[in-house]
C-alpha cells in the first residue's frame, strides 16, 4: 500500500519503508484530517510496520506458492543428500588439466632450492663420502664383504631417502580440496601431475648422480651393462619407496605421522633384506615377510649385478675345479650361499617385484586421494 515516487530506486524505497524512514511511511502516519500522531513512541511505530508488513506477507498468496516450493525441494534434498550441489564438472580436458598441474609443480620445485637443489648437493657429498670410505674395492675375502656392505648401504640409503616424498600430498591437502571441489582439475590429473612433475625428477635424478660418484670410486664390476643395471635398480628401488610413502601419506594431514609410520616400515624390511640375516634361516612363519621388503629386491638384485662372473681367489684356476677352503672364492659362490638364483630369472624377477610394488601402491594413493573426505 505504500507508493514509490518515479524518481526514486526501488531498492533504496523497499530498505526506506523497513526502516520507516520513506515519505510514504511518514504520510501513513498521518490521520484523515492531515496530523500526525506525535505521541506514538517511534520504536513502537517501527515495530508495528515490520508486524504489518509479516502479516501482509504471510497472507499473501505469493507467500504460500513460494512455501509449497521450497518444502518441495527441500524434501528432495533430504533424500537425494545433496548429490546435486556436490556434483562436480569441468571445463577443460584431462590433458590441458595435466599441463598447468605439471607447469605449476614444476616451478613450485625450482622454487623452492632446499628441497631441489640442495637434496642433488646432499646426494653428491655423501656419494663422495661413500666412495673415499669404500675406495678401490679389491678382488679378496675382505672385498666380498666390502661389496655387500656398499651395496646394502646403497640400497637402504634410496629406501630412507625417499622417505621425504610423504609431503607431495600432505603439504598441499588443503589446497588440493579446495581447488578439486572448485572443479579446477580432476583427481587423476592432479595425481599424474605431481607424479611427473615431482616424483620422477626427484627420484631418478639422485639415482644417476649416486650412481655415476660411487660406481667408479668403489671400483665395481668394469662392464658397461653391470653400471646401467646397478643406476636401473638404484632407480627402481627409490621410485618403490616413495610409492608406498605416497600410499601411507596420502590423506594425512600431518607430516610427522606419516614420516614415522614410514620410517618403521622400512626398519622392518631392513631386516629380511638380506644382509643382516640369512634369509634361508628364517622359520617357515616369518620367511612369508621377506617378500615385502623393498630393500630385498633392490639389494638381491644389484648383488646378482656385481658378484655373478667375479673370482675373489687370486691365482686360484676356477675353471678347473679348484676349491678354496678358507673363503668363498667366487661371485657364484657367495650368491648360493644368499640363496639367490644364478639364472637371468634371478636378476631381473626383482625388478618386476618393485615395478609390482609401484604399481599396487600408487594405485592405494590414487584410491585413497580419490575417495578422500572433501566436503567435512
Amino acid at each position: 500500500g505504500y507508493h514509490c515516487e518515479p524518481y526514486n530506486n526501488p531498492a533504496d524505497f523497499f530498505l526506506d519503508v523497513i526502516n520507516g524512514d520513506s515519505s510514504a511511511v511518514l504520510l501513513n502516519r498521518e490521520d484523515p484530517e492531515g496530523e500526525a500522531r506525535e505521541t506514538e513512541e517511534p520504536s513502537q511505530r517501527d515495530l508495528s510496520l515490520l508486524e504489518k508488513l509479516a502479516e501482509f506477507y504471510g497472507n499473501s498468496t505469493f507467500f504460500r506458492e513460494t512455501k509449497a516450493e521450497l518444502d518441495q525441494l527441500s524434501g528432495a534434498q533430504k533424500s537425494k543428500k545433496s548429490i546435486a550441489f556436490k556434483e562436480i564438472t569441468y571445463v577443460s580436458s584431462f590433458f590441458h588439466q595435466l599441463k598447468w598441474i605439471s607447469k605449476r609443480s614444476f616451478k613450485n620445485l625450482l622454487g623452492n632450492p632446499q628441497a631441489s637443489i640442495a637434496q642433488i648437493i646432499i646426494t653428491a657429498i655423501l656419494g663422495l663420502v661413500i666412495g673415499a670410505i669404500f675406495y678401490d674395492l679389491k678382488m679378496d675375502s675382505a672385498g666380498i664383504q666390502n661389496r655387500a656392505g656398499v651395496l646394502f648401504f646403497l640400497t637402504t640409503n634410496q629406501c630412507f631417502s625417499s622417505v621425504s616424498a610423504v609431503e607431495l600430498f600432505v603439504v598441499e591437502k588443503k589446497l588440493f580440496i579446495h581447488e578439486y571441489i572448485s572443479g579446477y582439475y580432476r583427481v587423476s590429473s592432479y595425481f599424474l601431475g605431481k607424479l611427473l612433475s615431482d616424483l620422477l625428477p626427484m627420484r631418478m635424478l639422485p639415482s644417476i648422480i649416486f650412481t655415476c660418484i660411487t660406481y667408479f670410486l668403489l671400483g665395481l664390476k668394469p662392464k658397461v651393462e653391470a653400471f646401467f643395471i646397478m643406476m636401473f635398480t638404484l632407480m627402481m628401488v627409490a621410485y618403490s619407496a616413495s610409492s608406498m610413502a605416497l600410499a601411507i601419506a596420502a590423506g594425512q594431514s600431518v607430516v610427522s605421522i606419516a614420516t614415522l609410520l614410514m620410517t618403521i616400515c622400512f626398519v622392518f624390511m631392513m631386516i629380511f633384506s638380506g644382509l643382516l640375516v640369512n634369509l634361508r634361516t628364517v622359520v617357515a612363519w616369518l620367511s612369508w615377510l621377506q617378500y615385502f621388503s623393498i630393500p630385498r629386491y633392490g639389494y638381491a638384485a644389484l648383488q646378482h649385478n656385481e658378484f655373478l662372473g667375479q673370482n675373489f681367489c687370486p691365482g686360484l684356476n676356477v675353471t678347473a675345479n679348484d676349491t678354496c677352503s678358507y673363503a668363498t672364492c667366487t661371485g657364484e659362490e657367495f650368491l648360493e650361499n644368499q640363496g639367490i638364483d644364478l639364472s637371468p630369472w634371478g636378476l631381473w624377477r626383482n625388478h618386476v617385484a618393485l615395478a609390482c610394488m609401484i604399481v599396487i601402491f600408487l594405485t592405494i594413493a590414487y584410491l585413497k586421494l580419490l575417495f578422500l573426505k572433501k566436503y567435512s
